[in-house]
């Protein structure tokens, strides 16, 4: 089967689906039901909750009518021929009368005759068991999904047209791959994946809590803080050599600020704001306007071109409750922000160092990039000429660089178009992570200018780059990535001295205070218990050095060294042997 045709599978099972369900539920009333990554689901308005007892009557029924070799057949039909055959299905009514043109396209499944003054099935013994409201397109017959690797999901609720105002219908979600090989490695992929699901192991290495009083707002303890902190200093220190100027701006501005840039137009309902005196006011959901208004404090020149400013800014964006998820979607979001006032003729130049940022920085956490251009969208502002150039530039700038990358059209910001920047996990998991935002736009809206070699005024272009995207986000993706087993560099503890006895415990301290004094992370376990529980507590809390100290290592001066593993590939490693704590110093202190 062509990988071209996962499309047509996954859309056609979703169409078998819905003939099943009406099979057991003949009152259903059908929503829509799409074929998505991985599978496809339907939703429908049920008389009851579907139990988990109901997929497998569903499966079963699927399976059923697959094996009728039923076809898939197309037909155009007028409108009011479709509220006609729909009279009794209120939201294929609702999606019809949505529909642009005169005519509407149905699928039916199963053989049957048709009535010679009409496209409708006849109501007879030869009648279609199943037509649906559909564009397609779909397989020619449910005999090609004999050896699809197929099954049923889950069941969830979903809003009709994702409306909270509109009925909550029950979603029934498919997965479906091209055989059933593919099917049985998505399966076990999902099943490690639950294993490395950062909420848990969060919860597990004390790294964060959640709690109802602040939705979508992490609360970061001590373990948590040490992993953001060596993230924080490790883009500090690369920015530092690109000559980024670090800033800091405020958390709160008068809605007038958001008005002026369009922020307010293309984002006031994800905005939190409220009245004070007469005055709204705004957490800011972007930190961009308020670079600009430090770019604006002084007269510019174009000697002092380009100005890199840095913050680490925290940001705020109203979110469902729905669609928040521990670290990967919050309402409170840290960004590694940039901002690049510069002239046109260093835009390449600007990009092209971006662009070597950001594979310095995944090179160091262990995560390949992947490159996209996204295109002007529908809601932009400004000039298309002015948006042709900057795409061009943009395009330039990853040639220059030799970077393959992808196109998502239609996906740059209302400003401008940007580089947006995916990366691949251990289980083949691709994130959104940074982008590079080029914008032609926001420095007009604000009447920024710097002083030409001329003496005139111009208008500078800017730059919008955040390398790690969010801070929460990206602990969130690393955690899962290396199920929290951190690379010894950025491991909350990198050492921990486990001392066999009691007799030990002053050496094993002194280890400690040695290693403390190098840099190093280091705790000393010196509780009453057996040496192996201690060595098993080490390796759930992932530490990456266990140092064991007893009589012959405290009567040598050296200590063993156990390994849990640098990367989660190298978990229980076992023994490295005797060393020298300098040994373990130098190893640590050079990665």
């Amino acid at each position: 089967m062509e990988n071209s045709n996962i499309e047509n599978i996954r859309h056609s099972l979703s169409h078998v689906l819905a003939m099943a369900v009406l099979e057991l539920f003949p009152e259903a009333k059908l929503g829509i039901g799409p074929a998505v990554e991985n599978g496809f689901y339907y939703d429908f308005d049920l008389p009851r909750n579907l139990a988990p007892a109901d997929i497998s009557k569903l499966e079963q029924k699927m399976r059923e009518i697959i094996n009728k070799d039923l076809p898939f057949e197309q037909s155009d039909i007028d409108k009011t021929e479709a509220k006609k055959l729909f009279k009794n299905q209120l939201y294929k009514i609702e999606l019809i009368k949505d529909i642009p043109g005169e005519e509407v396209s149905i699928y039916t499944l199963g053989k049957r005759s048709l009535d010679s003054q009409t496209t409708l099935p006849r109501d007879d013994s030869s009648a279609v068991n199943f037509t649906d409201l559909c564009a397609g397109p779909h397989l020619d017959s449910t005999k090609e999904l004999k050896e699809i690797g197929w099954k049923l999901d889950k069941i969830a609720g979903a809003y009709w047209r994702g409306s909270e105002k509109n009925k909550m219908l029950q979603r029934i979600y498919g997965l479906a791959f091209e055989n059933k090989e593919g099917l049985n490695r998505y399966i076990e992929m999902t099943v490690e994946a639950e294993k490395r699901d950062h909420k848990k192991i969060g919860r597990d290495l004390d790294l964060f809590s959640f709690h109802p009083e602040a939705p979508g707002c992490p609360f970061w303890h001590k373990k948590g803080m040490i992993l953001w902190n060596t993230l924080e200093q490790l883009g500090k220190d690369i920015r530092k050599k690109y000559g980024y100027i670090e800033i800091k701006t405020p958390l709160l501005a008068k809605n007038s600020l958001w008005i002026t840039s369009g922020h307010w137009d293309h984002y006031k309902e994800s905005m939190f704001s409220f009245d004070v005196d007469g005055e709204t006011y705004c957490l800011k959901p972007m930190d961009c306007p308020f670079n600009i208004k430090i770019f604006q404090t002084g007269q510019r020149s174009y000697k002092e071109l380009p100005i890199r400013y840095t913050e680490i800014g925290r940001v705020y964006r109203k979110e469902k409750s729905g669609e928040l998820n521990g670290l990967l979607r919050v309402s409170e979001i840290t960004q590694d922000d940039s901002h690049i006032f510069l002239r046109e003729d260093q835009i390449k130049t600007e990009v092209g160092n971006l662009i070597e940022m950001v594979k310095e920085f995944y090179g160091k956490l262990g995560l390949i990039p992947d490159f996209f251009f996204s295109t002007r969208p529908d809601d932009f502002i400004g000039e298309i000429s002015v948006w042709d150039k900057a795409e061009a530039d943009l395009k330039e700038s990853l040639d220059a660089k030799n970077i393959k990358y992808g196109t998502k059209e239609k996906d740059g910001a209302f400003y401008g178009p940007k580089i947006d920047v995916s990366a691949k996990d251990a289980l083949g998991r691709s994130w959104q992570v940074a982008t590079i935002q080029l914008d032609f736009q926001l420095p007009g809206r604000f009447k920024c200018e710097y002083i030409d070699e001329e003496g005139k005024f111009k208008t500078p272009v800017m730059i919008h780059a955040a390398v790690f995207g969010s801070f929460e986000r990206m602990i969130g993706i690393l955690t899962e990535h290396y199920a929290g087993a951190f690379p010894a560099w950025l491991a909350p503890v990198q050492v921990i001295v486990l001392p066999i006895a009691e007799r030990h415990n002053e050496y094993a301290e002194k280890i400690s205070k040695t290693l403390e004094h190098a840099g190093i992370r280091v705790q000393t376990d010196n509780r009453n218990e057996s040496i192996g529980k201690k060595i098993r507590e080490s390796e759930m809390q992932k530490v990456p050095f266990m140092l064991i100290v007893g009589d012959k290592e405290m009567d040598a001066g050296k200590v063993a060294v156990r390994k849990y593993g640098q990367n989660h590939a190298e978990r229980g490693e076992g023994d490295e042997g005797v060393m020298d704590i300098s040994e373990i110093i130098h190893s640590l202190n050079n990665l």
